[in-house]
């Protein structure tokens, strides 16, 4: 009887681990699905705010149509994008497209002292601030699942429950080789 009242105790006991770490684990995905939320709050804000400044470009720069067709397209598929991986993806295309809209836009020195023009770069200079404050708060989420997901014993569970690593939300690729590159100054 005290066999079995034993190895009792250590199956409730290792249900009660294992419902922890469950537990834990879902805590951990809801809090990176919340954090990836409010970038979504930003990212509307970004897209209105990119269509707006589009619009304003196009007055003066008609033969950069290439250039606000990329930022345009990109814009319409970050808005389109549905699981939080291809936001990611999509949103990175979009800020290598604002990239290459604000190397256009220095060609322009009537734009750029645009009033209207002005007050929507400065906008989106504040909203693309508080992206990078949002992304690195999911991305700190994102690193507190992974490490639950692949760590010992927990990682044990993830596998049988399907919670699998997830990418952090990082500069694409292209913005990758523009990072790295030293900076070019001119006098």
């Amino acid at each position: 009887m005290t066999v079995f009242l034993i190895i009792l105790g250590i199956i409730v006991l290792l249900g009660a681990w294992a419902v922890g770490i469950y537990n834990n684990l879902v805590r951990l995905r809801n809090n990176r699905e919340n954090a990836f939320a409010n970038i979504d709050v930003q990212l509307k804000q970004r897209h209105d705010l990119v269509q707006q400044l589009v619009a304003t470009v196009k007055g003066y720069a008609t033969h950069e149509k290439e250039v606000l067709e990329k930022v345009t397209n990109a814009r319409a598929a970050a808005m389109s994008a549905n699981t939080i991986n291809d936001k990611i993806q999509a949103e990175n295309a979009l800020s290598s497209a604002l990239a290459g809209l604000k190397v256009s836009v220095e060609a322009y020195p009537d734009l750029k002292a645009n009033q209207n023009f002005l007050q929507l770069q400065n906008e989106l200079a504040d909203i693309e601030n508080k992206l990078a404050a949002v992304r690195r708060f999911f991305n700190s989420a994102t690193k507190e699942l992974n490490n639950a997901v692949q760590t010992f014993p927990s990682n044990i569970l993830a596998g049988m429950f399907g919670f699998t690593k997830q990418p952090m939300f990082e500069v694409s690729t292209e913005e990758r080789t523009v990072l790295d590159k030293a900076p070019e100054i001119n006098f």
